[in-house]
């Protein structure tokens, strides 16, 4: 008994993303298909489920790269079960943790200096006297001296 497969526009139009999305993800190695005797490409059934997970994933703003990695610790790259996602789900948690905490850091520093040596803002002269900062990087020194900090271990 033969598998069944779908089109690229089915499977597109069923995950709610353009042809090119599932060609882009296909490259990237997140979802695979196969040829039919017409050299067009078909899918199995399970890689709705892996698409959705993909999005699901993206809007809580993991990275293309963590999601293959999770994928990539899948036995057989299987699809994602139920209980597959409530794991990848739990290890996604302390990075979006992280990732909120610094948006809130950067959200309660906004009306202060950002370290860019512009001196335009009234704090500036308390944080960055006389463009320290700007001998040490351009840009907003301080507020990516933040990221860099949230990243430390």
């Amino acid at each position: 008994m033969a598998t069944p497969s779908f089109s690229v526009g089915k499977v597109a139009k069923r995950c709610g993303v353009r042809i090119s999305t599932l060609h882009f993800y296909e490259e990237k190695g997140l979802i695979s298909s196969s040829r039919n005797a017409g050299n067009q490409r078909r899918y199995r059934a399970d890689v709705i489920r892996r698409v959705s997970v993909i999005k699901a994933a993206q809007k809580m703003g993991i990275s293309l790269a963590s999601i293959k990695e999770a994928f990539s610790k899948l036995p057989d790259q299987r699809t994602p079960t139920q209980k597959d996602w409530e794991k990848l789900s739990k290890s996604w948690r302390k990075e979006l943790d992280e990732r909120i905490a610094y948006l809130e850091r950067l959200r309660d520093s906004l009306t202060g200096c950002i370290g860019c040596g512009c001196l335009s803002m009234k704090n500036c002269p308390i944080y960055n006297p006389d463009d320290k900062l700007g001998a040490v990087d351009s840009g907003p020194v301080i507020l990516e001296g933040m990221q860099q900090l949230s990243n430390q271990p």
